[in-house]
């Protein structure tokens, strides 16, 4: 058996230094040795995307990484959105344009959806539809996610 490894991960501008074993992934250290319960599990195979999460400011399946993998890299969960109280542009989209019903999908889409515009602010209606695709939610038929993302990222352009 390999022993356990002492980690320091930079979660949301804050160190968290645990102890893993080297075969835990990165979503369930996030949820059970950093306390921050937002990024959702469902598939644990990748294909569901309720996992995603930034690293580095990079969209990723926090599923099929080892949290081992991700030390000396910033990581960016749901909990990190908001600033002193305030929400995020995309939260208060997905807010008002009901881009949710039961919220489990929503951490996923939510950042899959910062680091897409993080990257290009001035993303086109295909090419957001494009992004989103690679998530799943069950409740919403996907438009309500996508004119929230669209409001969004009309208040993030320059």
């Amino acid at each position: 058996m390999i022993p356990p490894r002492d980690i320091t991960l930079l979660v949301n501008g804050r160190e968290y230094s645990v102890q893993v074993e080297p075969r835990k992934t990165l979503a369930d250290t996030i949820r059970e040795d950093c306390g921050l319960t937002g990024t959702h599990l469902g598939c644990e195979h990748g294909v569901c995307g309720a996992c995603t999460i930034l690293i580095d400011g990079s969209p990723v399946r926090s599923c099929l990484l080892f949290a081992v993998q991700c030390q000396g890299t910033a990581i960016e969960t749901v909990e990190g959105l908001a600033t002193d109280g305030v929400l995020h542009p995309l939260q208060e989209a997905f807010w008002e344009h009901h881009g949710l019903q039961c919220g489990f999908c929503t951490p996923g889409f939510l950042m899959l959806a910062k680091g897409a515009l993080d990257e290009d602010p001035s993303l086109t209606r295909d090419e957001l539809r494009e992004v989103l695709s690679s998530n799943l939610c069950r409740c919403t038929g996907y438009q309500n996610i996508l004119i929230a993302v669209e409001a969004a990222a009309a208040r993030m352009r320059p």
